[in-house]
């Protein structure tokens, strides 16, 4: 009987060698991974770097006179509202992508990754036209001191957006690899903290820019 559960007692062991293992980050004091608590920290810069561009912003959105064109001359707030309503729909689409993996469904999780690294592939491609009817319009970055600051403002929330598509990417690649497990869904949830915050940011954005006389 003995030599029965001792021989058990083998195989439980070779088992659980050779059991997955989840390696999480540490816990910090703030009771959070250190590398979420590292996204939150990179986020609250960007909160500085967004403010101080919006700022800006606000400072020179009234063009000099015979400057060229103002925001009322070439904005089309119907087209920036689609737009931005793709945009914040991706909100969604990441959300449930999170859920997927928390759950263990890698094949929804790639599904609402790729719908939306597609969403956010569209409100880039959106901005681009809409850029490119500016410049057709008379509307370059040195054209002027309203044209600057608009196009590095905008400019620089689009690079966030392109920069969070190549994360999306990533994750699908490597969930395609077998190289996310559940046990790793804090990744999906990090690059969804900061995907969530373009998404914010551009709400901010779109008010003030577009929307506020």
């Amino acid at each position: 009987m003995a030599e029965i559960v001792a021989h058990h007692r083998e195989l439980l062991a070779e088992r659980d060698a050779h059991a997955p293992v989840a390696h999480p980050d540490h816990a910090t004091n703030t009771g959070i991974s250190n590398t979420k608590l590292a996204m939150w920290l990179f986020l609250a810069s960007e909160c500085l770097l967004f403010g101080g561009l919006i700022t800006t912003y606000l400072l020179y959105k009234h063009p000099l006179p015979g400057s060229g064109p103002g925001p009322h001359d070439v904005f089309d707030i119907p087209f920036t509202s689609a737009s931005s309503f793709v945009l914040l729909m991706s909100s969604l689409t990441m959300v449930l992508a999170v859920s997927a993996i928390e759950r263990g469904d890698h094949h929804r999780l790639r599904v609402w990754l790729v719908g939306t690294a597609l969403l956010g592939a569209t409100f880039i491609a959106g901005q681009v036209y809409e850029f490119t009817v500016f410049y057709n319009e008379g509307l370059g970055y040195t054209t002027s001191r309203f044209s600057s600051a608009f196009y590095t403002l905008t400019g620089f929330h689009g690079v966030h957006v392109t920069v969070g598509i190549i994360m999306l990417v990533s994750l699908v690649l490597l969930s395609l690899r077998g190289r996310l497990p559940e046990h790793r869904s804090e990744t999906v949830e990090i690059v969804g903290l900061y995907w969530h915050f373009v998404d914010v940011v551009w709400i901010l954005i779109f008010a003030v820019v577009y929307l506020i006389p």
